[in-house]
């Protein structure tokens, strides 16, 4: 039998269930069409289970390596590995009921199956009625839908010659699965991903081989970030070759692990290890959903929509990692919340990608919100930086964790903020403070005529901002 609902939503990640609950806050019949677990990558195999294991990694080093620093005489330091994933799949278990919850709260139908869009039908003249492929076996659900919105996600890219075996190499889904960790590894990408694994498997004690094709890692982020973090990750003793292009038909694999060459500098060198992790970005899953049947425009494996998240078919809409641009987990939920508000006619204000906070959550860590030095200068603006060190902050002192800065970018004609850059301790919590700033049109004199409790780290965000005018106190 057919069902009717206002809107249907192929995917149950963080842009999709969210986009649920505001649909069923504004009175929409709403259905969840999922084929695995409700909360998607990010709450099953990507932002949570990661950061759960980085906190343990962080507390392991921390009792091991600097405890004595704090007066702290720990004894013998050892790790539970078991323990370590036990407690990463309690926060995974306890957030997901929490949205299975939520969805029974707002009256949300979840079909556990596939959903795939059917072009025009018996049930409809366009195309966009969903047939389920139910994960129990029972006949086929058919789901008639006046709006859809895409928000099936991604999962993670491979290369040629480096295909994911599980065992040898791994992407990420495979590495937060590990029962036990390996002597050492090799990590194929030195992106966001690839930096929050070396950082936490360089805590857990495992020898760490980073290989990036740019000419540095994280390089989307400011050239000043990526040098501070490339200097004390190697401080750690993590290993890295940069502007390394991985030949991946020399990969070999045998009982003592991998070993692959890459050409640096036009010259062959060969990294080994008991593990590869092939971190390299994410694919949209844009395959087997019926995307066929439609006149949706895919391009460079990606969806393309408009500013209100519609497709060429103005009635299904897609949002989150399968349309590319910034693949993070907030930026899925606010375009699921645009493309419901716009579904309901409330003419929803067009998302400012450059007012996104971005974070990486290594150690340490390191968070952005705006546009690179570099890339003011490309866009033509005369900019003025400030930078304040850590190292002058009191409870930076007090943590133990003072490396580190925070880096303002403002345009000198019209003092308008262009770009927050930090790296440091607690930094992804501190962030916001910064995109607040921007959403306001903060001046830096405005950031810096702001009190900030003393002693704490926001100190640095006030120093740093009036050290674009060359009036920091503490410098």
């Amino acid at each position: 039998m057919a069902q009717n609902y206002d809107v249907v939503i192929l995917g149950g990640g963080t842009g999709g269930y969210v986009a649920a609950i505001r649909s069923a806050q504004l009175g929409l019949k709403t259905a969840i069409v999922e084929k695995g677990e409700l909360g998607g990558t990010c709450l099953h195999r990507g932002c949570i289970p990661s950061k759960a294991l980085l906190r343990s990694a962080e507390v392991y080093s921390t009792a091991k390596n600097h405890a004595a620093d704090f007066g702290v005489n720990t004894g013998e330091v050892s790790l539970d590995f078991s323990r370590v994933q036990q407690r990463k799949q309690g926060i995974v278990d306890q957030l997901h009921t929490g949205v299975q919850g939520l969805m029974k709260k707002g009256k949300i139908d979840v079909y556990e199956g596939i959903g795939r869009i059917l072009g025009p039908s018996i049930f409809s003249p366009n195309p966009g009625t969903i047939s389920v492929e139910m994960n129990n076996g029972e006949e086929n659900e058919m789901l008639i839908p006046n709006n859809v919105i895409i928000a099936t996600g991604s999962r993670p890219r491979s290369l040629p010659g480096l295909e994911i075996d599980g065992d040898f190499v791994m992407s990420s889904d495979e590495a937060l699965a590990m029962t036990e960790l390996p002597k050492s590894i090799l990590i194929v990408g030195g992106g966001v991903i690839g930096i929050e694994w070396a950082s936490m498997l360089n805590d857990f004690g495992v020898e760490v081989t980073v290989i990036e094709y740019a000419d540095r890692i994280i390089p989307t982020e400011d050239k000043d970030i990526s040098k501070e973090m490339l200097k004390l990750l190697k401080k750690k003793g993590i290993t890295f070759a940069t502007s390394a292009k991985v030949m991946a038909d020399t990969l070999e694999k045998s009982d003592n692990g991998v070993t692959i060459q890459a050409e640096i500098n036009g010259e062959n060198q060969s990294f080994s290890a008991e593990k590869m992790l092939v971190s390299v970005g994410r694919q949209a899953n844009v395959e087997n959903i019926g995307i066929e049947n439609t006149d949706i425009i895919v391009d460079k494996g990606f969806i393309q929509v408009k500013n209100t998240f519609q497709t060429k078919e103005s009635h299904i809409y897609a949002i989150g990692d399968v349309i590319g641009g910034l693949q993070l987990a907030h930026v899925a939920s606010h375009e699921g919340i645009t493309a419901i508000e716009h579904i309901k006619g409330n003419n929803p204000h067009a998302i400012d990608y450059d007012k996104v906070s971005r974070c990486i959550y290594s150690n340490p860590e390191a968070a952005s919100v705006g546009i690179t030095e570099e890339q003011a200068k490309e866009k033509g603006h005369d900019v003025k930086v400030g930078k304040f060190s850590f190292k002058a902050i009191g409870k930076a002192l007090v943590y133990g964790e003072s490396d580190g800065f925070v880096k303002i970018i403002a345009d000198k004609e019209t003092n308008d903020v262009l770009g927050v850059h930090m790296i440091g301790p607690h930094v992804t919590d501190m962030i916001s403070e910064a995109g607040l700033a921007m959403v306001l049109d903060a001046t830096p004199w405005e950031i810096a005529d702001t009190i900030h409790p003393h002693p704490t780290l926001s100190e640095v965000m006030g120093e740093a901002a009036l050290a674009v005018d060359g009036k920091a106190i503490h410098s």
